[in-house]
């Protein structure tokens, strides 16, 4: 059953039970007055991230991206809220355009901006007693899914493994940093906290791109699944079901209180979460609705609107 609610997600939060959400992905206001628009005036509020930690299970993971110049507020926030921030994630794109107000005369080749390459992604967890197996044994939630998210690769390339259970050798021991190397394997890598976009100035910086998770940015088809979208800011939806896949367990609750045109909802159901989505915009909300409903129709949940 997915609910997808209309109205302002701080009076729809509190009226939601405690302990009840598994995960909150949510690409909220950044505060940078967004081609003008009135819900980009600021960052989430303190209140709206206490709600958020209120409704989720002990453990359970918030990711939020933010802009580059606003995420110092957003983290803030979170963890004013009471979140313990655990990483910031990296969503490296190339088709970013400076808004650089180019100098002339003397000072030309002077301007105000870098060209935007990267949203950054706060990742918090709400904090708990219990040791992370007791808790994820207890409520499901606490750990990321290290397996279901990994990269793959198709190269030879050592086996790194980890001794940190083991006495740390020396240097002469032939031991690193707590790991050491164990013979050959091309297994899918470890997830790291950079994604890109698969861009051509993105690879060349990046080097060896395949280490790390991989899509494009929201496409047309991907866009207007559903409907016409109109939408500024849109999410391409298998970033959002890798960022849904890394923090929410098998059958769990993905909530974004900034809904938007429902690109964390798409995610959610179709790696076959439940969702809860909130947003103001009534012409947001019925893009959300489409476009959700049409990336749902593999699994034919109860899907309720209010």
């Amino acid at each position: 059953m997915h609910e997808l609610h209309h109205g302002n997600c701080l009076d729809i939060l509190r009226t939601m039970p405690d302990n009840s959400i598994d995960a909150v992905v949510t690409d909220p206001p950044y505060g940078l007055s967004f081609m003008a628009k009135r819900w980009d005036y600021d960052v989430p509020s303190t209140e709206i991230w206490a709600e958020c930690l209120r409704v989720l299970k002990p453990g359970g993971y918030l990711l939020a991206f933010a802009g580059t110049r606003t995420q110092h507020r957003m983290a803030v926030r979170i963890e004013d809220a009471g979140f313990e921030i655990r990483d910031m994630l990296a969503w490296m794109y190339g088709s970013g355009f400076p808004k650089s107000h180019n100098l002339d005369g003397e000072h030309q080749g002077w301007g105000t901006a870098l060209k935007p390459a990267m949203e950054p992604i706060t990742m918090a967890r709400k904090p708990f007693k219990a040791t992370v197996a007791q808790n994820v044994q207890e409520w499901g939630t606490g750990a990321i899914n290290i397996d279901g998210c990994r990269i793959p690769c198709d190269e030879l390339r050592p086996n790194i493994i980890s001794t940190a259970t083991l006495p740390v050798k020396n240097a002469l021991g032939g031991s690193l940093n707590g790991s050491k190397k164990d013979g050959m394997t091309d297994s899918p890598r470890w997830p790291a906290n950079v994604m890109h976009d698969g861009s051509a100035e993105i690879l060349q910086g990046m080097g060896e791109a395949a280490r790390f998770f991989y899509t494009p940015k929201a496409c047309k088809d991907d866009r207007d699944d559903g409907c016409d979208n109109n939408h500024p800011t849109v999410k391409p939806t298998d970033l959002m079901r890798y960022l849904c896949r890394m923090v929410t367990p098998t059958g769990g609750i993905v909530l974004d209180p900034f809904t938007g045109s429902g690109s964390t909802g798409r995610g959610a159901v179709l790696e076959g979460f439940r969702f809860i989505g909130c947003e103001m915009d009534g012409d947001y909300i019925e893009i959300a609705k489409a476009r959700i409903l049409a990336a749902e129709k593999a699994y034919q949940p109860c899907l309720i609107f209010d």
